[in-house]
């Protein structure tokens, strides 16, 4: 099924489900890519990404992943990668960014030996407080009005504690960067952050330079542009 007045896309049921050695992907790495986009992981294999036109621009696309629809082995193998590449930032608490980097931050804290991590939300709980939260907008969710939390009465955890954030993605960048803000600002330490999915380079201008730096991916993902035969890398 493809998206109305986007070609070159399908339905994703079959997406994300296993990785594919690299001679099974060779016939699919090279542009342009018709359905999916085939992103290289750091052990040689790769994960096939359904492409998505963007509703506003739909000659535009980006190549998605949604970890609660994937196969639970390959979140489990992600996120054993995206641990590794944690591991020397040192972080005493891994703190998990909304919504879909709460499925990917367990499995990294337990990667990482640790016993829990500390969640942050965007529903707020009547006993939550506005100074421990902080407006935020996204490429999924650009409508102003959002605000990210983090539960008072995980503030012990956070404070004075050298922590990393988690999530699954970055793409703009900017919830990222209100969560780095906030917790630095709550008294802790971000040593860095980590993300199953880099997609394109938008994030590292809302970061900043030092900040950007700091951000470890698995894998990287290109905005995509609508060309002959398909999509090919957007400049």
């Amino acid at each position: 099924m493809q998206t109305p007045n986007a070609p070159h896309t399908e339905a994703t049921t079959a997406y994300w489900q296993r990785l594919l050695g690299g001679d099974e992907a060779a016939p699919l790495r090279a542009p342009p890519w018709r359905l999916g986009y085939p992103a290289a992981l750091p052990d040689g294999r790769f994960l096939v990404l359904p492409i998505r036109a963007l509703a506003a621009e739909p000659r535009h696309a980006v190549a998605s992943l949604i970890c609660n629809q994937a196969a639970l082995d390959v979140v489990d193998t992600l996120a054993a990668m995206l641990a590794q590449a944690l591991r020397p930032l040192g972080a005493e608490l891994i703190v998990g960014l909304p919504t879909l980097g709460l499925a990917v931050a367990p499995g990294i804290a337990r990667g990482l030996g640790h016993a829990r991590y500390a969640p942050m939300g965007y529903s707020r709980k009547f006993w939550y407080d506005e100074r421990w939260s902080t407006p935020v907008q996204s490429i999924t969710s650009p409508q102003p009005g959002k605000r990210l939390y983090l539960d008072p009465n995980l503030l012990p955890l956070v404070q004075r504690r050298r922590v990393v954030l988690v999530d699954d993605a970055v793409s703009t960048g900017t919830t990222l960067a209100a969560a780095w803000t906030l917790l630095e600002d709550l008294g802790a330490e971000v040593a860095g952050a980590g993300v199953l999915m880099r997609q394109g380079r938008r994030w590292e201008q809302a970061l900043g330079p030092a900040r950007a730096a700091r951000v470890s991916g698995v894998f990287d993902s290109p905005l995509l542009a609508l060309g002959d035969g398909g999509w090919v890398p957007r400049a």
